[in-house]
């Protein structure tokens, strides 16, 4: 779908009054006291975001938010790294069964196609072996 032109040289109101103000502000020396100032910028390279996804990525990211399957990846390595450390055998088996419980979540959240026997299956395998010393 193309977009309505626009006459060449026409800037939108929002855009001009932005302009405005960002130019007053820097008249009264309202940035002379920020953090970094004289600082060259870090810029993220996010050539690898489409264009359209850009500002939905940043903001997300800004926010500290992940997607559903980085936070279970997150979790699922934490929940190992602890089940290493773990001596008492009920905090084991309650901690395995989180992890299997993410593992299934995330499998899922991939839209793998595992018939249930193949999840029961794994499940099995990943306890057995995450509780074994």
């Amino acid at each position: 779908m193309k977009r309505p032109s626009r006459p060449t040289g026409a800037v939108p109101f929002f855009q001009r009054l932005a302009e405005q103000r960002i130019l007053e502000a820097q008249r009264k020396g309202e940035f002379d006291d920020l953090p970094g100032k004289g600082k060259p910028l870090e810029l993220e390279d996010l050539s690898w975001v489409p264009d359209e996804l850009r500002i939905g990525y940043m903001v997300l990211k800004n926010a500290h938010v992940l997607p559903p399957e980085a936070e279970l990846l997150k979790d699922i390595h934490t929940l190992e790294d602890l089940l290493k450390h773990v001596e008492d055998e009920g905090q084991r088996k309650s901690l395995a069964k989180s992890l299997q419980w993410k593992v299934i979540r995330l499998d899922m959240l991939k839209r793998r196609s595992m018939s249930v026997n193949a999840v029961r299956e794994y499940s099995r395998k990943l306890i057995t072996k995450l509780t074994a010393k």
